[in-house]
């Protein structure tokens, strides 16, 4: 049994700490020990994902699609951010965490639509960076082509020596280098393509050089990433002579055929083929009467994914190249779980095979099930995936429907609980007529819910203005009031308040200004007889 890992029971203190740390209850009967009548893996499938996923102009970056998933994980007891802070994806059980080396595991061996949708990954990216609590660790887009991979998708593999940029995203110039070196620009998000450190291959005591580590019959890279972090995959992050735990895997794989005869089919499981070296002399009995070993070992002896995201936006059902164009089907999901051979499963049986009714796709195929329920054993009998330390609180994996919970919604659902506020129905100015200037009084908005949603403020009167006239989340406003060049009197104005994402929007505020004639000396004088 691998030493990294050990199956252990689960002690008064380990519940009492797991309590502590925030763990919901449904996750609790997850953990070994716990008597429950039933252990459900939890299967989190958002569809409907409208063919433009960036839906706030205030935020670019955000992916309806995935923004929905984590609300969708979250609402089920599944956090994204680990964090006490009072954001809806937070919770101190949560998987990332803010000093954190994230390694998004993508495909890109291939290009089109065989590699992992980019705009989902930049959509990710950006959540990471948004954590409450401020993010300093590193997000780091990974992946072994095997000497075939390209972060630009301009390989020429497969492409008959085309070596034009197409990216899986709405735009196809957005590769996954352009969203580090154009889209963010931050030296917090880097890529790392493995296929040059491929052959070279390290002992365990060295943490300088780049190259893979073997252990037993797979392999594992050790590279230092852009930000200077040392990356040993299966350790964790060597720092001042030691290893720590702050690496976090988020595996994302795209959905699509495999060969006819090998795998058929690529999901979450065959996607660790982008992280173990084919040029460890193990490459054979991967091709594929060991697949489903190799898959598992890698899961739960080197690096478990917090998370596996399958990307069904565009599903290759014909042509693991994903090209012609022909081949592929805009299906417009994501399905999301811990447990890898769940999702694989699932993803296999309800996106993939409805597409072309194939029966090589569906997952109760002998060429399907035998892999799947091999990688299942082997993680099983190696202790199963549970790990809290860092947020993953599947134990047991399983192929069988009825161990599996989907929890399951549209794109764009979360945003119906999204309510915007303001902290004054209306407001009231006044002064005298005789002295022109510019009248203030604050106004809060705020917008709940998980998304600093952009909103902007329109007034209907050439004196009434509001400063900024835009933002996003939660801000206090300067309302003005112009005074000069009015007339004595009352004046009406309306502040509208619209947030495209919220529920309620918009909102109104009533604005009246008064402004008295000042009452001469000589009225005042003549009243002081009475």
């Amino acid at each position: 049994m691998d030493s990294r890992k050990t199956a252990r029971g689960l002690t008064r203190r380990d519940f009492l700490r797991s309590l502590a740390a925030g763990i919901s209850v449904p996750y609790l009967s997850k953990l070994p020990g716990f008597q429950s009548s039933a252990v459900l893996n939890d299967l989190f499938w958002v569809k409907r994902i409208p063919d433009h996923p960036f839906y706030d102009p205030g935020q670019p970056n955000y992916h309806i699609g995935l923004d929905s998933l984590l609300s969708l994980m979250a609402d089920n007891g599944l956090k994204f951010y680990r964090s006490s802070a009072g954001h809806p994806f937070a919770g101190p059980s949560g998987l990332i965490a803010p000093g954190d080396v994230v390694l998004l595991k993508v495909n890109a061996q291939w290009k089109y639509r065989g590699c992992t949708n980019s705009d989902l990954i930049r959509g990710l990216i950006q959540r990471i960076l948004d954590h409450p609590d401020g993010f300093s660790g590193e997000v780091v887009i990974v992946e072994n082509g095997q000497g075939r991979g390209s972060l630009n998708c301009d390989t020429t593999a497969a492409y008959s020596g085309d070596s034009s940029v197409h990216a899986n995203a709405n735009d196809e110039s957005h590769h996954f280098l352009y969203l580090v070196n154009k889209v963010f620009k931050d030296p917090r998000v880097s890529a790392h393509l493995l296929d040059p450190i491929r052959a070279t291959f390290i002992g365990d005591n060295d943490h300088a050089r780049d190259g893979y580590r073997k252990f037993e019959n797979v392999s594992y890279p050790c590279f230092t990433t852009a930000a200077g972090n040392r990356v040993e995959l299966r350790e964790g992050i060597w720092e001042a002579g030691a290893h720590r735990a702050n690496l976090k895997l988020i595996n994302v794989p795209v959905l699509k055929h495999h060969d006819t005869g090998g795998s058929e089919i690529t999901a979450s499981l065959k996607h660790v083929y982008g992280l173990v070296s084919m040029s460890d002399g193990q490459r054979g009995i991967r091709h594929y009467s060991r697949l489903g070993e190799t898959c598992g070992k890698m899961m739960a002896s080197v690096a478990t994914p917090v998370l596996n995201i399958v990307d069904a936006i565009w599903v290759s059902h014909t042509a693991l190249t994903g090209y012609p164009a022909g081949t592929t089907f805009r299906a417009n999901q994501l399905l999301a779980s811990q447990d890898p051979v769940a999702a694989d499963y699932w993803a296999a049986k309800y996106i993939l095979y409805p597409v072309d009714n194939n029966f090589r796709h569906h997952p109760d195929f002998a060429g399907i099930d035998r892999w799947l329920v091999r990688a299942r054993d082997t993680i099983n009998d190696g202790g199963g995936l549970l790990d809290p330390g860092k947020g993953v609180l599947v134990g047991r994996v399983t192929k069988n429907e009825s161990e599996m919970r989907t929890q399951t919604c549209a794109a764009g659902d979360f945003l119906n609980h999204v309510q915007l506020s303001v902290s004054r129905s209306g407001l009231r100015f006044i002064a005298p007529a005789s002295e022109a200037g510019t009248l203030e009084k604050p106004l809060g908005i705020a917008v709940s819910g998980a998304n600093p949603l952009t909103w902007t403020i329109e007034t209907d009167a050439p004196w009434l203005s509001c400063v900024p006239s835009t933002g996003s989340g939660n801000k206090n406003v300067a309302v003005l009031a112009q005074t000069g060049g009015l007339e004595p009197g009352q004046y009406s104005g309306r502040i509208t308040i619209r947030c495209p994402g919220a529920a309620n929007s918009p909102q109104s505020v009533s604005v009246v200004l008064s402004l008295p004639e000042r009452r001469r000396q000589a009225d005042y004088d003549s009243r002081s007889k009475f």
